[in-house]
C-alpha cells in the first residue's frame, strides 16, 4: 500500500520505495525530472532584443546556450552581476533587463561560446 500526499499524489509505495509525484515512477526509474540533460541546437548562443508585450521595456534574450538547467542558472547570476541588472531563466532562455547585447556577447564568447547577435 502506499501513502498519499497533501496534494494527492502517491509518495511511497511499499513495492518500489519513493515515488516521484510527477510520473508516479520509482525514483530511480523517474522520467520527469531529466534536468541533467543537455538541450541540442546547432551550437550557436542567439542574443536578441525584445520589447513585445512588455509594455516598451527591452529585455535581451540569450537563447542556444547547451548547459544543463542548474549551469544555466548559474551562468545567468553570473551575467546578470556582470550587467548590474536583474533577470530570469525561463524555458532555457535566459532574460536580462535592458539593453546589453554588446556586453553579453562579448561575455559569452570570452567564455568560448560562439556567439551571434539576433534581430535587428
Amino acid at each position: 500500500m502506499g501513502k498519499k500526499s497533501s496534494q494527492g499524489g502517491l509518495v511511497y509505495s511499499t513495492e518500489v520505495g519513493r515515488t516521484c509525484p510527477g510520473c508516479g515512477q520509482a525514483i530511480a526509474a523517474c522520467c520527469c525530472r531529466d534536468d541533467a540533460t543537455i538541450p541540442e541546437g546547432d551550437g550557436v548562443v542567439r542574443v536578441s532584443l525584445e520589447t513585445k508585450g512588455r509594455k516598451g521595456k527591452g529585455v535581451t534574450l540569450i537563447t542556444g546556450v547547451p548547459l544543463a538547467a542548474a549551469d544555466l542558472k548559474t551562468l545567468a547570476k553570473t551575467l546578470k552581476q556582470r550587467c548590474g541588472v536583474g533577470g530570469a531563466v525561463k524555458d532555457g532562455v535566459i532574460e536580462i533587463q535592458g539593453d546589453h547585447r554588446d556586453l553579453l556577447a562579448s561575455l559569452l564568447s570570452e567564455r568560448g561560446f560562439k556567439v551571434k547577435k539576433a534581430g535587428g
